[in-house]
């Protein structure tokens, strides 16, 4: 019956009938497949991931219109291996009922959705470009892009095959620091520190095999090398890391797991990927660190350009790089910029923040190179030997608040110290200011012959400028510093704007000593890379004084001869 009555139907109704079952079928296409979804699949299937919906209807213009575009869209996504964002439609002359629960009024509407959950609507124009821009944002590819120094580097050169120290002579040194990665030890055989650390030397020396070099040079067999170096005492320890990379001081510990954790920041990666969920693990782990968030379509060269900046930290802070949406989103950064931040005291809150230019020049990675040496400390820390090098001899040069306390008081007064160095911090005060403190029992001879500081039963505070080896301790009011927020921060702010009479940490001997040593050894350092320069002007001098020399004899003889004239004589 069913049959007979549909044959009864107009033949035009029929054919409406069959245009519109065609209409309502899965789109698709002869060069690609177009996904649609439907009210059995469309949850489970946009649960996880990210996935960019068409709500589309056959008999809307602007939808067929579209389709070419949107089968572009889908032949762009499908032939990338890791697109990171998923395509597909729902027909909502089909499935109405469905287009109404995501609240499409109008077609085609597209709808962003991640891991299940509606992000947003996309409102712009329907033009390709933009709308690969705005899949290209909010994609979240589960690999990211192979990062310089990280994956598919080049093979390199087995380093360290033996695992033993290598001994370095005039000869073999520079070939040795201009391949990099080595670090060297600059000795002489009759110093005690020198001889307590050989033995460890060599044990890391074993425990680096295959991943860097371990050297040494004898400083008193090798006199001149030593001295090119700058090498001021013994032992001295120095990391090279290639043409172009630099050196860095090793100022730290010389235990053996000390020096193991220094050599595993500068054999790791210059930058490290970093994923949504290791965020809070990275900064509980590391009391400074910094993170490049950059597009995914890095076309200007950005990680490179960091990567190369980065390099005159060796390791440490490490330096982590993100294309993630979640974390643009969670810093309140544009998907299309490049920013650095500096993550300081375990926050999760930026300490400060560099932003990338397009095209970056000399200048900017000399900023860039200024600013990660700037805010490679924490904003408060202890000092003590293993901390000392990195924070007085910083090479950005910080202003330093010193907190000494008594061993009874040190808890307390790190206390205060960190305080008070977080609101420096959230009032976004000069990252060139690092707060520390001291126990004031074991380092009491330093403070005094520094800082004139007596062991005392209480917290005294000193801002100290030790690239200068000046010190403050009165604050804008004249008053003597105390430890609490007006006075650290007056004091600083008139340290920085030179309105606080400062006080030197060496008396006019000291200080004229070291003048004279610095003009000495700048004029050595002048002899060694000039030797030839140098000789032309002694011999010179030589000339210039035998030339005055001869004149002043000369004039000597004439004047004689001009004193016994006969016309003089009595006879």
């Amino acid at each position: 019956m069913r049959l007979a009555s549909l044959l009864q139907l107009p033949s035009s109704l029929l054919a409406a009938s069959f245009t519109l079952a065609i209409a309502a079928l899965p789109v698709s296409s002869d060069e690609v497949e177009l996904l649609v979804l439907t009210p059995d699949n469309f949850e489970q299937t946009v649960a996880h991931g990210v996935w960019f919906i068409e709500h589309f209807s056959p008999y809307c213009g602007h939808c067929r219109n579209f389709l070419p575009t949107w089968e572009q869209l889908v032949k762009e996504n499908a032939n990338m291996s890791d697109p990171g964002i998923h395509l597909a439609q729902v027909n909502c002359a089909v499935h109405g009922d469905l287009c109404r629960d995501h609240g499409v009024d109008g077609y085609p509407q597209m709808n962003l959705y991640r891991d299940g959950k509606f992000v947003e609507t996309y409102r712009q124009s329907r033009a390709y470009d933009l709308l690969t821009s705005y899949l290209s944002a909010h994609a979240e590819p589960t690999s990211l892009p192979a990062l310089p120094g990280t994956t598919e580097a080049p093979v390199a050169t087995d380093v360290n095959p033996d695992g033993k120290v290598y001994a370095l002579d005039e000869k073999t040194f520079q070939n040795a620091v201009d391949e990099g990665h080595i670090f060297i030890k600059f000795y002489a055989p009759w110093c005690g520190h020198c001889k307590k650390l050989a033995p460890i030397w060599t044990q890391l020396a074993a425990q680096t095999q295959h991943k860097l070099t371990i050297a040494e040079v004898n400083c008193e067999a090798h006199e001149a090398l030593c001295r090119t170096e700058g090498v001021p005492g013994f032992p001295q320890l120095v990391y090279y890391g290639g043409k172009r990379a630099g050196k860095v001081e090793y100022t730290s510990g010389r235990k053996l797991e000390q020096l193991k954790a220094f050599a595993e920041k500068v054999s790791g990666p210059p930058i490290q990927e970093l994923y949504d969920e290791e965020l809070s693990s990275r900064i509980a782990e590391h009391a400074v660190m910094y993170l490049l968030l950059h597009p995914y379509t890095d076309d200007n060269g950005i990680v490179n350009n960091v990567v190369d900046a980065a390099q005159v930290l060796f390791g440490s802070p490490p330096v982590f790089t993100s294309s993630s949406p979640r974390l643009f989103e969670q810093f309140n950064v544009q998907s299309d910029s490049a920013i650095i931040l500096a993550l300081k005291d375990h926050d999760v809150v930026p300490a400060a923040l560099f932003r990338l230019p397009d095209g970056p020049s000399a200048r900017d990675k000399d900023a860039l190179v200024s600013w990660l040496l700037k805010n490679r400390l924490p904003t408060s820390m202890q000092l003590d030997s293993d901390t000392f090098q990195d924070v007085m001899n910083a090479p950005h040069k910080p202003l330093v608040v010193i907190a000494a306390a008594p061993g009874a008081q040190l808890q307390n007064t790190a206390a205060d110290v960190q305080r008070i160095a977080k609101q420096w911090r959230n009032a976004k005060g000069d990252s060139g200011v690092t707060f520390v403190w001291m126990d004031s029992e074991k380092w009491g001879k330093w403070l005094k012959s520094m800082y004139g500081i007596r062991a005392g039963n209480d917290a005294q505070v000193i801002v100290a400028d030790h690239s200068r080896l000046i010190y403050y301790d009165v604050d804008q009011y004249g008053k003597k510093i105390q430890l609490t927020t007006t006075s650290v921060f007056s004091t600083v702010q008139g340290a920085q704007a030179a309105t606080i009479a400062y006080k030197h940490s060496e008396n006019l001997v000291e200080r004229m000593a070291r003048y004279l040593n610095m003009k000495l050894t700048s004029i050595e350092s002048f002899v060694l890379t000039y030797p030839w320069r140098t000789l032309s002007f002694i011999v010179f001098g030589i000339l210039l004084v035998f030339f005055l020399a001869r004149r002043l004899f000369s004039s000597n003889v004439e004047g004689s001869h001009a004193v016994y004239r006969k016309s003089d004589r009595i006879d």
